[in-house]
């Protein structure tokens, strides 16, 4: 299904693009802490010193470059099958590991309160109203950390989450994809519970070949408004996946921010939690 995005919306998804398909590089050069490891993209179909490759995978060859961070052509990583969670307490391990916390998004983050949830289910009523329910049998952990850039210099708040889900399977992992896609053409208009609102919702899953950092990801945007949020602000959020685990973000706006600003946020936390994705699975 094709997606018809006028004026601003062209102008935000199509920043969106750039920034959210292309940005996996970033993520190795995350916050203020040591350099991570290297990442499992890099061991997959990678060349040993004397150029012979030392892993083969079904998916394309990323195409190598000698810059610095430079993303591949194409995205190759496979997860290790010993790495991938198999029970609940092992899926735990792994959300918890690849979630961001307030030291990890981007500079100056604060625990939102509150800070951590996990262990249930959001469910979109046909009212087009949130909900919670228990986990899906093809669910073994989903879990979430709120964090926000303070207000200050005459700016409000800025409302981040971030969420690692893991499937018992690739194909559930990639249904939830396809759902929520469907879901803002449901629902364009979506309570979130606590007199917070989102409008004007447009979804759009990138072409794959356009994706360097996952298997799969989508962009949604539309407009927010709750308590405190000083009137109508823009809202943006991506979910991607790799392998059996889906990663989402999302950034509800405030005054005195422009929607690129948040598509910057989005794009940091994004391309760093699936850094992190990848390095569990390793």
């Amino acid at each position: 299904m094709k997606l018809m995005l006028v004026g601003t919306r062209v102008v935000a998804v199509a920043a969106a693009g750039v920034l959210l398909a292309g940005c996996g590089g970033s993520a190795s050069k995350g916050g203020d802490g040591p350099d991570p490891k290297p990442s499992g993209s890099a061991k997959q179909g990678g060349r040993a010193a004397d150029g012979r490759k030392t892993d083969a995978t079904d998916k394309p060859d990323a195409k190598e470059s000698t810059l610095p961070g430079a993303l591949p052509s194409a995205y190759a990583f496979t997860p290790n099958p010993a790495r991938v969670p198999k029970d609940a307490d092992r899926a735990r391990k792994l959300t918890r590991g690849a979630a961001l916390g307030e030291t990890d998004w981007t500079a100056g983050m604060v625990r939102h309160t509150p800070y951590e949830s996990g262990g249930t289910w959001p469910v979109l009523a046909d009212s087009c109203v949130w909900s919670r329910s228990a986990l899906p049998d093809g669910v073994l952990d989903s879990f979430t950390r709120r964090l926000d850039v303070p207000a200050r210099d005459g700016r409000g708040r800025v409302q981040g989450a971030v969420t690692v889900t893991v499937h018992r399977s690739v194909a559930g992992a990639e249904k939830e994809i396809e759902d929520t896609v469907q879901e803002s053409f449901r629902c364009p208009r979506q309570e979130l519970g606590g007199g917070q609102r989102l409008s004007g919702l447009m979804s759009l899953r990138f072409d794959q070949k356009d994706v360097r950092n996952a298997d799969a990801s989508l962009f949604e945007a539309g407009k927010y408004t709750g308590p405190e949020s000083g009137g109508i602000q823009d809202y943006v959020w991506t979910k991607s996946r790799i392998g059996p685990v889906t990663t989402a973000v999302s950034v509800k706006g405030a005054k005195g921010y422009k929607n690129s600003d948040l598509l910057r946020i989005a794009a940091e936390g994004g391309a760093k939690v699936l850094y992190r994705v990848e390095l569990e699975l390793t």
